[in-house]
């Protein structure tokens, strides 16, 4: 579906103070015009989806009557201080006339919209003009339930501009309330601008995946260590839903290697902040190889729960053919004295009943000491 389709009437207007892409300096703090949306099914200020909004200037929270009033409030201090101003507002789960509200109040790129209100993208990380486009999976380890996943993933959404910070985040794990109080309670970090919080915030996701690999690496541990007990357990289904879950999770960290990789190196992240992401990048590197590891981990307990599984059903097949066997020695025995011939050997010797049950029982005695020498019994 094309983006015009669903956004018809997104403007893309700036007040001439944000144009930082053209190197040109702001020269006016005029609050922004009133959004106007069409009046039936049209584009409506978030409300249910809003989780928190704020302007914050200088490094410290400014209370405002509403996300238009922030925003003409960090550009003026802006246009009169040449920035260190900016809105952030935090979004759950948003409908789609909510972010194309904040798309014609914040300018924010058609496309880019489609995707955040769609979900279920690609970990990613896009420029439209000055601003930014991020999308980064996020991973939770969940109680381990029979059927049920372990990894549950949602995504983070965020629209970073010159003076403002938007994300949307979709799924109910991950949170960025602690991000924003920590920031919040740290001026330095605050005053690093959306640069900043988009440092914190692909930090505080790639410390998630960090996490839930250590547990899936635990898991894994609790897995193996059942396989190879003297007293194994043969549930094989378990193992192969611990190896999906791990693919799950392979799959929302390995994409974003790329991407973050290359964030330093472009021209809307400040030269300050740019070992600061390069952090991030070699954490996430380290995530990818112990999932990679852990997943190699999973494909050999896998093929050892399988070969042990097989190694007890041929030592079970070994007993009951032992015993089979001790079982067979008498039953021949009697089969023979059983035919009633009228000239057999010890049919009419008074000692013959009792030679014959010994003979049967030494036979099975015999069988037995050699099957268990044998590790067969």
């Amino acid at each position: 579906m094309r983006s015009s389709m669903i956004f018809p009437r997104i403007r893309h207007h700036r007040a001439a103070g944000a144009q930082h892409g053209r190197r040109k300096p702001p020269v006016t703090a005029t609050p922004v015009a009133p959004v106007e949306c069409a009046p039936a099914g049209g584009c409506v200020p978030p409300s249910d989806s809003l989780v928190d909004s704020a302007a914050y200037l200088a490094g410290a929270k400014v209370e405002a009557a509403g996300i238009e009033a922030a925003l003409s409030l960090v550009r003026a201090h802006n246009a009169s201080n040449g920035g260190g101003g900016f809105v952030w507002v935090g979004l759950h789960e948003p409908e789609s006339p909510e972010v194309e509200w904040l798309a014609e109040v914040f300018g924010l790129h058609p496309l880019a919209v489609e995707d955040a209100v769609k979900a279920h993208q690609r970990p990613k990380v896009e420029r439209y003009g000055d601003s930014l486009f991020v999308v980064l999976k996020t991973v939770a380890f969940v109680e381990e339930e029979p059927d049920s996943e372990i990894i549950a993933t949602g995504e983070i959404m965020l629209f970073v501009g010159p003076d403002f910070v938007v994300t949307v985040r979709h799924g109910r794990h991950c949170p960025l309330t602690g991000v924003r109080d920590k920031l919040e309670d740290d001026p330095k970090l605050l005053g690093r601008g959306p640069a900043g919080v988009l440092h914190a915030i692909a930090d505080h996701v790639v410390d998630e995946y960090l996490s839930v690999a250590d547990q899936m690496q635990e898991a894994l541990e609790e897995v193996e260590a059942a396989v190879f007990a003297d007293v194994s357990s043969r549930d094989i289904g378990r193992i192969y839903h611990l190896k999906r879950e791990m693919i799950e999770m392979k799959r929302a960290v390995t994409p974003l290697v790329a991407p973050l990789g290359a964030l330093p190196q472009r021209r809307v992240i400040p030269p300050e902040m740019r070992d600061y992401f390069r952090d991030v990048g070699d954490h996430l590197s380290r995530v990818c190889e112990q999932v990679e590891s852990s997943n190699e981990l999973c494909n050999s307990v896998l093929q050892a729960a399988l070969a042990r599984s097989n190694a007890l059903a041929n030592e079970d097949m070994r007993k009951i053919s032992s015993w089979v066997a001790i079982m067979a020695a008498p039953t021949m025995i009697a089969g023979v004295y059983g035919m009633n011939f009228d000239f057999m050997p010890e049919t009419k010797w008074v000692f013959g009943y009792p030679l014959i049950v010994g003979l049967m029982l030494l036979t099975c005695m015999l069988l037995y000491r050699s099957f268990r020498r044998k590790g067969w019994m």
